[in-house]
């Protein structure tokens, strides 16, 4: 193809052939040493490749020397594997896995700050019922509602809310953990 052509490349037919990209989202689950600086350096290596993390969780284990990290990026847009190798040569890096959807449960949180007048209150609350949200704090003008799910739920409660005057969201990133085997 000459450069200046007007027909479209599609990225499937650019990456397909080698089996490098997948398409989907990932979500890498990284045990690192917890010092500090890791953080800095995971994501410093992502940035420089070319990556967009979408979200970013760190916390700690059961054991307090070792922290997970936990990001989701898009794997449609550059190949994963490379990073992933390069990510294991890191001194402070324990583990990563790369955790596929349907053997996964993912939960993210967050919080909502809505207008709240009184004539819209009950309405607001039959929501936060609706999806098992909790309110977490009430002001004459305002109500502050908690949310844990699926990326899905929490979407659908922003665009269920956001009539009402969506004044301030947070959400913390994508949390996940493996699924237990049937047999175990």
């Amino acid at each position: 193809m000459e450069a200046g052509t007007p027909d479209l490349i599609k990225l499937e037919d650019l990456e397909a052939a080698s089996g490098r990209l997948s398409g989907r989202k990932h979500v890498l689950s990284i045990l690192v040493e917890n010092r500090p600086g890791v953080l800095a350096r995971v994501a410093g290596l992502f940035s420089r490749r070319g990556f967009n993390i979408d979200t970013l969780a760190v916390g700690p284990t059961d054991d307090d020397s070792i922290s997970r990290i936990t990001l989701t990026l898009d794997g449609a847009v550059h190949p994963i594997d490379q990073v992933t190798k390069q990510l294991h040569k890191l001194v402070n890096v324990i583990k990563i896995r790369d955790m596929e959807p349907g053997e996964t449960i993912a939960r993210e949180m967050a919080l909502f700050k809505v207008s709240a007048p009184v004539e819209s209150r009950a309405e607001i609350m039959q929501f936060a019922e609706i999806f098992r949200a909790r309110i977490v704090d009430v002001s004459r003008r305002s109500m502050t509602i908690e949310l844990t799910g699926t990326l899905d739920k929490i979407e659908a409660f922003e665009r269920m809310i956001r009539p009402h005057g969506l004044i301030e969201m947070v959400r913390t990133g994508e949390i996940a953990i493996a699924r237990s085997r049937p047999d175990a």
